[in-house]
């Protein structure tokens, strides 16, 4: 099997896990903050990615840890405790609609800091073509809304989701272990995270933690969807490139939309239904 072919069947899989995880999310938030499941999920993560690689990662240059930084602040830090604190200020239907627009950011900077990197007419017609599949999808029945402070904040989120793919993308041209990579950007993500705990307050309750549905679903954000996905993530990008890699982001709010239709009864309308075939297509036309 090709680069390539793994490359498109990792970044299909990330996308398939990613899209479920706001169903994990969704029942956490009972029980905990956002800032309490954000941490949790990955010291859940970055635990197994020791298990699965423990050596110490022995930097051939010191300035490639300041790209580490880089890569944790603004694809883990910033990048969830703003499309976090986005939900608060405005609706669900705007933060999908806006952190969706990552790959046009991430396109767009890597056209301009790395080599070999250049954008096609497929790439603009297939975000034109997602986009309005995605809009289909999140504002159905309901309209778009603007609330300038949150809709800046998802903005600013989809900005710093492509920071984090230019960054891993130049991280990957280092020729470290992509797994001892990518643990060390978890910890640095929640080194990083220690100044809003402070701020924001981490209090987790124990007693509820360890109930089956709680435990089930946090373990599932952070083996599955931390660990296991930005791994499968990082991995695609690095096989497929920047632009081919971030197109499947387009296709998230589709699994999302059937993975609610099937465990939380959510229905599938007509204007649903078209929105996830436009958001496939222009996954298929970014990718000619």
């Amino acid at each position: 099997m090709n680069e390539a072919v793994k490359g498109h069947l990792l970044a299909i899989f990330t996308a398939i896990c990613w899209g479920t995880t706001f169903i994990s999310t969704k029942i956490l938030l009972v029980d905990f903050s956002p800032l309490e499941i954000l941490v949790t999920r990955f010291v859940i993560g970055l635990t197994v990615l020791y298990m699965i690689r423990p050596h110490v990662l022995k930097l051939r240059h010191e300035e490639h840890r300041l790209y580490l930084v880089v890569a944790a602040l603004s694809g883990i830090t910033l990048y969830y405790l703003m499309e976090n604190i986005a939900l608060t200020y405005t609706y669900a239907s705007n933060v999908g609609i806006i952190t969706a627009t990552a790959p046009f950011f991430a396109a767009i900077l890597a056209r301009f800091t790395l080599k070999n990197s250049h954008l096609s007419g497929p790439f603009f017609i297939g975000f034109i073509v997602s986009m309005i599949g995605v809009v289909l999808i999140s504002t159905e029945g309901s309209g778009l809304n603007f609330n300038p402070k949150g809709d800046m904040l998802a903005l600013g989120a989809a900005v710093l989701s492509a920071v984090y793919i230019v960054v891993l993308k130049k991280i990957c041209t280092f020729g470290y272990d992509l797994i001892v990579i990518t643990r060390e950007i978890f910890l640095y993500g929640i080194i990083l995270m220690i100044p809003p705990i402070i701020f924001m307050g981490f209090d987790i309750d124990l007693i509820y933690l360890i109930e089956p549905v709680n435990l089930a679903n946090m373990l599932y954000l952070g083996i599955g969807a931390s660990a296991l996905c930005f791994l499968t993530w990082n991995f695609s990008t690095k096989f497929l490139g920047i632009v081919k890699a971030t197109a499947y982001i387009y296709v998230i709010p589709v699994i999302t939309v059937i993975t609610a239709y099937f465990i939380l009864g959510e229905p599938i309308t007509w204007m649903k239904t078209i929105g996830m075939v436009l958001a496939i297509a222009g996954l298929a036309i970014s990718q000619k």
